[in-house]
């Protein structure tokens, strides 16, 4: 059980293996029937996909597969081919694409447009109690053929990741397809689920959207947002130095600090921040993409070990009870990682990684500032209940200076 001695951080087998957990409280919806084949016939086969184009190597997070570009720059317009697509069974989506934003009800029309208005307001009213009467239109439904696909993003462990434009619209996703006889056989169909149910609902600048899923009888399809610029594990990587600077930082920590704002004000704990799992789209714009480990759990505590190694808290690591607070940890090593370019705790064995976190014991460089050295030792405390909370993280002193 020991590293591979190279100049990877976090290699593939250093991942903790899925373990199935109680979903009963998942959001408190009701659960997806994701109707899994126990008799797949064409696993093996990614979806009909054209030809791709060469892609850099990617690192994919642990556990789960990351959405991730071929490299840190923005690449061009992208080139698609018609693939050639196999037949799909249409199946209902719970969630569909936004609507485009309605034009705004305050705007006063002009003198010349009033008169024309006013003209018209007894077939407008008609018209608004005739639609008023009338059923709703049904739930957009997907299938592989909407989709022209172009090259592979990512692999993970139970499937691929593809750069996809839907015909219609032209707007371009990624497409990540997961193999359900893969899910079936590893009993992780409730994460899946949980997965879906979770990110499906979210909401905010700093978080990937998950527009709507659909499947067949062999995958089950995610319809995801494009993040062109690829994993913050890989921009960190192509820096001279392996790091970055402290404004830039500084800079991501707000950022992710604000989308774990947003997630623990709904009762919902990460477990798994960590370089793979945070896509930068446009203008380098933080997003965290991987919500595999996620759970929702407004009133109990949670006692799964899950997540990296090295980014375990100490609660974990002893087998105990853990709560949100877990997510505070993951930031203080972040943190430290972005800064310095290798994880505080990390180590060529488990078990030195486990002393390290269950001692605290980590050193910081001499090029690390001091207002920085604070945030990190005020976050990677033994004591979870003595961590920073995330609104006194937003306004740290070192936070303000770099990101105002």
């Amino acid at each position: 059980m020991s590293h591979p001695n190279n100049n990877v951080l976090r290699p593939k087998d250093n991942a903790l293996s899925w373990k199935p957990e109680n979903s009963s409280h998942v959001l408190g919806l009701q659960k997806k029937n994701l109707l899994l084949s126990k008799k797949p016939n064409s696993e093996n086969l990614a979806p009909a996909a054209s030809k791709p184009l060469p892609v850099t190597s990617n690192k994919p997070g642990a556990g789960g597969t990351s959405v991730q570009a071929a490299s840190t720059a923005p690449p061009a317009a992208p080139v698609f081919q018609k693939p050639l697509v196999p037949t799909v069974k249409k199946v209902p989506s719970e969630f569909v694409a936004p609507a485009p934003v309605a034009a705004s009800k305050t705007e006063k029309p002009t003198t010349a447009a009033a008169a024309s208005t006013s003209g018209a307001t007894t077939s407008t009213e008609a018209e608004k109690g005739k639609t008023d009467t009338q059923p709703p239109k049904p739930k957009k439904t997907w299938q592989l053929s909407n989709f022209d696909i172009g090259r592979m993003l990512g692999r993970g462990k139970f499937g691929n990741v593809y750069l996809a434009r839907e015909k219609e619209s032209q707007f371009v996703v990624a497409l990540k397809v997961l193999f359900k006889r893969q899910i079936d056989e590893s009993k992780v169909e409730h994460q899946v689920r949980r997965e879906i149910e979770i990110q499906s609902h979210l909401r905010h600048p700093h978080i990937l959207r998950l527009y709507a899923y659909f499947h067949d009888d062999v995958r089950i399809y995610l319809i995801l947002e494009y993040a062109p610029q690829g994993t913050l594990f890989n921009a960190l990587q192509a820096q001279p130095l392996k790091r970055f600077d402290e404004r830039q930082s500084a800079t991501y920590i707000r950022s992710l600090c604000s989308a774990l704002l947003y997630l623990h004000e709904r009762d919902i704990i990460h477990r798994d921040i960590k370089p793979e799992n945070l896509l930068l789209g446009h203008k380098g714009v933080l997003k965290i993409a991987d919500f595999g480990w996620s759970v929702h759990e407004p009133n109990s505590m949670r006692m799964t070990l899950c997540g990296t190694v090295d980014y375990l808290p100490p609660e974990m690591v002893q087998g105990k009870p853990h709560t949100k607070n877990v997510d505070l940890w993951s930031l203080g090593v972040l943190c430290y990682e972005l800064l310095v370019g290798h994880a505080p705790f990390f180590s060529k064995t488990f078990d030195e990684t486990y002393k390290k976190i269950l001692k605290g014991d980590y050193k910081l460089p001499e090029h690390v500032s001091k207002a920085a050295a604070h945030l990190i030792s005020k976050l990677l405390v033994l004591n979870p209940l003595h961590r920073l909370p995330l609104d006194q993280v937003m306004v740290h002193p070192w936070i303000l200076a770099h990101t105002q």
